[in-house]
């Protein structure tokens, strides 16, 4: 049976954000999962085999009336663990792009990410605890030539979940940012990006991705870079210039890079 505790896991239908609902509720919490898609009724019926409760809710968080049916699902109980996790992405050319599509890309994981940490931290802060995991990206700290308003969205991801750190450092509320790189996940092919060379390298496993940010969040990080080689590109960006940044990811998202 649970702890008695909820956990808030959006973007569970798939990936990261599928493993992080798997480990907590695995770690005994109920589940209150979300994702845009009907697969989300599924993915709540594999979160059940460990005994907890499980509401999916099926909502788009690009809006703020979808972030507030999910809380509305929530029905008054303390939310313990908030995974934001829900994102978009888009390849591509951004003067190629669709209007709808890019303004879905920032609408997702700015705006509607924004609003619901914005909803829920004050419900923690009133009751000075809770932990938050905001899945971030290295992406974020890079200029993301051919992924252009993607990375600038992680970027501000990475920096918003530092800033709310800092404001929240006299409460026992604690925020983590989860790093990862690029992912086994169904994101490369949401994105259009299966002819670039990123879409097609060898990825890390969400598995353990989602280990490493739950991990992070129950102590009390403040960040997480997932995996060794991502360490690395990491530090590297902290050192390189933003041009040559911009250059060294045209070479892996520029269409038509995938490996032969």
């Amino acid at each position: 049976m649970g702890n008695g505790k909820l956990a808030i896991v959006t973007g569970a239908s798939t990936g990261i954000g599928f493993e992080l609902a798997h480990i907590a509720a695995r770690e005994g919490y109920d589940l209150l999962v979300v994702a845009d898609e009907p697969l989300i009724d599924a993915a709540a019926g594999d979160f059940r085999q460990y005994g907890t409760q499980v509401t999916p809710v099926e909502a788009d968080l690009a809006t703020f009336e979808g972030n507030d049916r999910l809380l509305a699902a929530a029905d008054g109980r303390t939310i313990d663990l908030l995974l934001a996790n829900a994102g978009r992405g888009l390849g591509r050319a951004f003067l190629d792009q669709d209007v709808r599509d890019w303004k879905r890309v920032i609408d997702t994981n700015v705006l509607g990410t924004t609003y619901l940490l914005h909803k829920v931290g004050r419900q923690m802060r009133e009751r000075n605890a809770g932990k938050i995991l905001i899945t971030g990206s290295i992406a974020g700290l890079m200029p993301g030539s051919y992924q252009a308003v993607y990375n600038a969205t992680k970027a501000y991801l990475d920096s918003f979940s530092y800033a709310l750190r800092e404001e929240l450092r006299e409460t026992k509320v604690t925020v983590t940012v989860l790093m990862p790189g690029a992912t086994e996940t169904e994101f490369f092919e949401r994105a259009d990006l299966l002819d670039t060379k990123i879409g097609t390298q060898e990825k890390a496993d969400p598995t353990k991705v989602a280990r490493d940010g739950w991990d992070a969040m129950m102590s009390g990080a403040g960040h997480i870079v997932s995996g060794w080689d991502n360490k690395l590109r990491a530090a590297i960006s902290h050192i390189t210039p933003d041009s040559m940044l911009a250059k060294m990811h045209t070479s892996m998202a520029e269409p038509g890079t995938a490996k032969e």
